[in-house]
């Protein structure tokens, strides 16, 4: 036995491994989680306390003393990944032990400034917001990655003829590019929905205090710089109230997820030896432990199950809103936002795979052929030939019907069958008439569609990458404005 196939490489029939970011989707799933929830929570606290004490010491609020001290000790605690906060009892939280491990070390009169002009609800609907940029921005990744690949498998196979289906059935004929092109509109439309849905994370709520504001004449503006966001809250109440980011994010995934199941369901079918239009490479698909001919495109049922977890989260977020007033609250803050990073995860995921399996997916082109001519679907152009001859369209639909009844009763097809005017030599291949629909965005038209496709994900990558540089560059001011803080001032 060699080694590859003592360790599942080599199946026999497959000879190559699952691809590496397949198999850490599907199978990583079952390893201990890893993610390090309480030094993320301790992370973001920390920046917001940065860019707040920054702002108290600018504002005057603080002597700059008290204020580097504090710098200097929170600096301390994240290069020490707050090792000394995490074996302190938190009864009363996260945030009050980790102020109380401040105030140990400085005593109350520096490390009990930390709090000033700001309550745990403001906090934490700021840091609610700072930890949704990373899952919010893989998720952006992997819809404009997708976009990416559909689009440019669109255009390598927008001349490769198959067959478009309505109720199961072949209707007319299209190309596999033309059909890629379509579900490229759709995930970018959800890309779009996203960034929208986005913009209420760039709204900083520090400031807001409990719920009132305060009297304290703090400046939201300065740190809405320091931290990234786009703009201050300007109502106190809605700033701790609201995380209807939550829900407009699962509610763009929910409808990103809808459009990702119903191409793997086409591609799971069209893969189907029964259909077998599409051949997935090796690396993407699975054999059986027990059946050693099969080739399961398997990948396709992970994403038609994860591609809705972002409408269950989406429910369970919002029946979970519905309990509070409109007011802090924690069945808001809490219990509905922790729905929010496993539906976008795993629509993350779903996205991720379908982009891989596209990419890695290649048509039977005499197949898809065979099937468009066998279909008869060149019927539907027949007929409209006739109306443009001077046919009546109905006339014309029972006239192109009979022709084909009678093919197939004479095993012939639609073109051995159909000799009319209307119609010359050679005019009713599958690839000519996909070529002649050239109207109401049809597949004569793909080229164009693609590339107007093409521009809309360049508008929205310029969206993208502007709020990915605001937040980065935010983060790099506050270091740097931290730093100056905490250096001493030499004598000239």
């Amino acid at each position: 036995m060699t080694s590859a196939t003592a360790h599942g490489v080599d199946t026999g029939r497959l000879k190559a491994a699952l691809d590496a970011e397949a198999h850490r989707i599907v199978y990583d799933q079952y390893l201990p989680d890893t993610a390090d929830g309480l030094g993320e929570e301790l992370r973001c606290i920390s920046e917001v306390d940065r860019a707040h004490l920054i702002m108290l010491t600018e504002r005057g609020i603080v002597d700059a003393d008290r204020a580097a001290a504090l710098l200097r000790t929170i600096e301390e605690l994240r290069g020490q990944d707050f090792a000394p906060v995490r074996t302190t009892p938190m009864p009363r939280g996260v945030y009050l032990a980790y102020e109380g491990h401040l105030i140990e070390r400085l005593g109350d009169s520096t490390g009990g400034i930390l709090h000033t002009g700001r309550s745990r609800n403001d906090l934490n609907a700021t840091t609610t917001r700072l930890k949704t940029r990373g899952p919010y921005l893989a998720l952006l990744d992997a819809v404009d990655r997708l976009a990416g690949v559909l689009l440019a498998k669109a255009e390598e196979y927008r001349e490769v003829i198959m067959p478009a289906y309505t109720h199961g059935q072949p209707a007319v004929p299209i190309s596999y590019g033309h059909y890629l092109a379509g579900v490229a509109g759709a995930v970018l439309r959800a890309y779009r929905s996203l960034l929208d849905a986005g913009r209420q994370i760039d709204v900083n709520p520090l400031g807001a205090g409990a719920i009132g504001g305060t009297s304290v004449p703090i400046d939201p503006g300065r740190t809405a710089e320091l931290l990234g966001f786009g703009s201050a809250a300007s109502n106190s109440v809605d700033a701790v109230a609201s995380r209807d980011f939550v829900l407009d994010l699962l509610s763009a995934s929910a409808v990103l997820g809808v459009a990702l199941a119903r191409a793997g369901r086409d591609l799971s079918t069209w893969t189907s030896e029964e259909f077998g239009l599409l051949r997935v490479g090796d690396t993407l698909v699975g054999s059986s432990s027990m059946m050693p001919q099969k080739r399961n495109p398997f990948l396709l049922e992970h994403i038609q199950g994860r591609s809705t977890a972002s409408l269950g989260a989406f429910v369970g977020a919002a029946s979970a809103m519905t309990t509070g007033g409109y007011t802090n609250a924690i069945a808001v803050g809490t219990e509905a936002v922790r729905h929010l990073r496993p539906g976008l995860s795993s629509t993350t995921d779903a996205v991720t795979l379908l982009s891989l399996v596209v990419a890695g997916t290649e048509p039977e082109r005499e197949r898809m052929t065979d099937r468009a001519v066998d279909g008869f679907t060149s019927a539907t152009y027949l007929a409209e030939r006739l109306v443009l001859d001077g046919t009546p369209f109905r006339a014309a639909h029972h006239l192109v019907g009979e022709t084909v009844l009678g093919a197939l009763e004479s095993g012939r097809s639609l073109v051995d069958a159909a000799h009319f005017a209307a119609v010359g030599d050679g005019g009713l291949a599958p690839d000519r008439v996909a070529a002649a629909c050239a109207h109401g965005g049809g597949p004569g038209s793909t080229a164009d569609g693609i590339r107007a496709l093409g521009t809309l994900r360049d508008t929205l990558q310029a969206e993208l990458t502007g709020r990915r540089t605001r937040w980065s560059d935010g983060a790099a001011l506050l270091s740097r404005t931290v730093a100056e803080a905490v250096t001493p001032c030499r004598p000239a």
